[in-house]
């Protein structure tokens, strides 16, 4: 009996130490909170089954002792011989049903071809359950199909559906300024250009012009670039600027995401040749995506 407590205590702490885990563990909070009630369910079937034991042995202890006080009683004499009554099984009680050594009790008067019928109702918990699952329906058949009140599968989709699109939409806002020159990746979305284009023509139009020809700074539609002409070496400047060549840093003046739409922006006016383009500076470089385009082509 000590060994087996012992093993119950043994189990609940094990079965509750992951609902107490400190917040950094990597097992997801569900989880935890799933093997603890598993835990507390396991340890209350386990104290359900020493109670049975432990009733099983008060029983065998009993018999024997009363066996003991019989042997030493003096005989009396026999009574007479009562039939005991036929018990009733679990499962007769639960479904209120009669025990099979009554079944002359229970018959009908009905009788065909030598067939009769007991009379053994349905157990009124069975009923009870029954009609409610028609009260169930009919609220449910004016609720979702005469009145209107509730969605049905089709709406409810729809309905999820918008709500996860907005999620997405605040999830993608969020994460979108968490971009950096490493994260950065070329888009040619057209929100994105559009952006882009509107930061451009705000905040960089007056050193490379309009169209990105270059007035004081250097025209960023050839393939010459002073910096590097990677989506990442863009980004990187814009942000962190040049302040040698009077470069400013827009890291505080814009945003991550406004910064990488603007660069995106720079990368799509490649090859535009607009009209009074200034002269090359820096260094070729070769875009990949353009090479792996002409390339396809």
């Amino acid at each position: 009996m000590k060994k087996l407590l012992t093993a119950l205590v043994l189990i609940t702490t094990l079965g509750t130490a992951p609902v107490m885990a400190a917040d950094d563990t990597l097992m997801p909070v569900d989880t935890m909170n799933y093997i603890g009630y598993g835990a507390i369910m396991l340890m209350l079937v386990l104290f359900v089954v020493t109670m049975l034991v432990l009733l099983r042995t008060f029983k065998v202890l009993t018999r024997l002792l009363l066996g003991a006080e019989a042997k030493i009683a003096p005989a009396e004499p026999e009574a007479e011989v009562v039939p005991a009554k036929p018990k009733n099984s679990l499962v007769n009680k639960l479904l209120s049903l009669r025990p099979m050594a009554e079944e002359e009790s229970l018959l009908t008067e009905h009788d065909f071809d030598g067939i009769k019928e007991l009379n053994n109702p349905t157990p009124a918990w069975f009923m009870g359950l029954f009609y409610i699952t028609i009260v169930f329906a009919v609220g449910y058949l004016l609720v979702y199909h005469v009145f209107g009140i509730g969605q049905l599968q089709d709406q409810e989709y729809q309905t999820e559906m918008t709500i996860a699109n907005k999620e997405k939409e605040v999830f993608l806002s969020k994460s979108a300024n968490r971009v950096d020159e490493n994260t950065v990746t070329l888009s040619k979305d057209g929100a994105v250009l559009q952006s882009g284009a509107t930061v451009f023509k705000t905040h960089c139009a007056a050193c490379h012009g309009e169209n990105g020809q270059g007035v004081v700074g250097p025209n960023l539609t050839d393939e010459y670039w002073l910096h590097g002409g990677k989506i990442n070496d863009v980004f990187k400047t814009i942000k962190y600027g040049v302040q040698a060549k009077g470069m400013p840093n827009w890291e505080k003046q814009l945003t991550p995401k406004q910064i990488a739409d603007v660069a995106n922006y720079i990368k799509s006016i490649y090859g535009t040749k607009p009209a009074g383009a200034k002269e090359a500076q820096g260094d070729i470089y070769k875009d990949d995506d353009a090479a792996a385009k002409t390339a396809s082509i």
